[in-house]
């Protein structure tokens, strides 16, 4: 799955990864391949993603996901 991560400054992070995990706006989930299309604004907390099979994770106060077609798109404040 393709991850980009930005914010209104820059591209904070742009790659392929295997699994995404979001502080969704009713609660905590888990992006994985093929995941239904989604937009849902993000409450403060982390984005945990696995890239290389190492775990990264992203501080976020607000902002939010769109998922379609195996393409995750995260608007964030930092």
């Amino acid at each position: 799955m393709k991850l980009i991560i930005f914010s209104p400054e820059k591209t904070i992070f742009d790659g392929e990864v295997s699994l995404v995990e979001v502080p969704g706006s009713k609660g905590r989930f888990e992006i994985l391949e093929n995941h239904d299309a989604i937009i849902t604004t993000l409450q403060p907390g982390e984005i945990r993603f696995i890239r290389d099979g190492e775990e990264v994770r992203q501080p976020v106060t607000s902002g939010y996901v769109e998922v379609h077609k195996n393409k995750i798109s995260a608007c964030i404040q930092i």
